[in-house]
């Protein structure tokens, strides 16, 4: 958004609300930073997977699981994202997770905070089992499936 949508002022992608006229600007996100895994973070190996999956273990819905059952999928704040996560620290558009023969790739979708792997901010990057996805102030623990 470069445009305040009802007094036409210049705006920032990093602006909640109008600096000329002070309407709150919807849609806007909110920026923060990454924060290292927390040493009291149940280990990976104690959630078993049948499939490729994502499991909250920081943020909201802490234990909720995603599980990656199609080709593409979409990570966001856009309630019509494939995998919604509500919160403003997370992108409209965040990030998309494609699964292949190869494995499950997370791609960074042009985020104002982006994507994390491991802790390291990532363009696209293939996930392994108990690697540490952080998107916004999710984090999250993938796992390749199979019982891991």
């Amino acid at each position: 958004m470069d445009k305040c949508p009802a007094c036409d002022s210049a705006v920032s992608a990093e602006d909640s609300v109008c600096p000329s006229c002070g309407v709150r600007l919807v849609g806007a996100t909110a920026s923060f930073e990454p924060v290292a895994a927390e040493s009291s973070v149940r280990s990976p190996e104690a959630v078993s997977a049948d499939g490729p999956v994502l499991v909250v273990h920081k943020g909201a819905e802490v234990g909720e699981r995603f599980y990656i059952d199609r080709d593409h999928l979409s990570v966001g704040r856009d309630p019509g994202s494939d995998i919604f996560l509500n919160d403003v620290t997370v992108s409209r558009s965040h990030a998309r997770l494609h699964l292949s023969p190869e494995g499950v790739t997370v791609e960074d979708a042009g985020s104002l905070n982006g994507t994390y792997v491991n802790d390291l901010l990532v363009d696209k990057a293939l996930l392994h089992s108990g690697d540490a996805l952080q998107i916004g102030r999710f984090r999250m623990i993938f796992l390749s499936g199979g019982g891991a």
